[in-house]
């Protein structure tokens, strides 16, 4: 019975990429056939297999799509693969790459040492970043999205490149934001929430209901 709001609030999620496009055309003045570079950022867990529960619903014109993860991380990088496999076998053509960065801060470990290796994390990030020149990011909340978003505002301060970046909080977070939300709130350009309680804590959000 759950099938028919995911579904919904997936095409949902779908028209407002679509109006992510369109925006990206109109700055570029000109009308845009090409595929969009979609960069996703992946985390442990089920942040992961939330991710591509929502990349199900996309088609190949988000393409190539450039995956990010923690350099720890191999869980998301086997459900990627396997993820990408079953995808080719209905886009022959379909393209993707395999990005790992620096994981911002390890379980237990102390939240001042963790400046550190989050200030590591974006100085590793940012090169990264600026070689895959992406369109559009999607993320859902994992540590790491953390630095390649701000990689991506370091671009378009530079005016280096103007990225578009979409934040889906995650399912389980029904009153109050994760972490990474709370900081990427402030910054992204669309921030989705999953339930109507965070639409009504943070009046910048887009409530969808349930999309994956």
């Amino acid at each position: 019975m759950d099938a028919l709001p995911a579904a919904l609030g997936a095409a949902a999620l779908l028209l407002l990429l679509l109006t992510a496009r369109l925006l990206l055309a109109r700055r570029n003045s000109s009308p845009r056939t090409a595929p969009l570079s979609l960069l996703v950022v992946a985390g442990s867990g089920g942040h992961t297999t939330e991710i591509l529960r929502l990349l199900s619903s996309l088609s190949q014109s988000y393409s190539p799509r450039h995956y990010i993860f923690a350099d720890s991380d191999k869980m998301s990088e086997d459900k990627i693969r396997t993820f990408e496999q079953k995808r080719a076998e209905t886009f022959s053509n379909s393209q993707f790459t395999l990005n790992r960065i620096p994981r911002c801060r390890e379980v237990c470990q102390s939240w001042s040492s963790s400046v550190l290796t989050t200030l590591y994390s974006i100085l590793y990030s940012f090169p990264l970043t600026f070689r895959l020149k992406p369109d559009l990011i999607l993320c859902n909340g994992p540590g790491t999205c953390v630095p390649v978003c701000i990689s991506a505002l370091l671009l378009e301060i530079l005016a280096l490149k103007k990225v578009i970046i979409v934040y889906v909080e995650s399912i389980c977070r029904v009153e109050t934001l994760s972490l990474s939300g709370k900081i990427l709130y402030y910054f992204s350009d669309y921030f989705i929430v999953q339930w109507p309680a965070l639409k009504e804590k943070y009046p910048k959000s887009i409530y969808l209901g349930r999309i994956v």
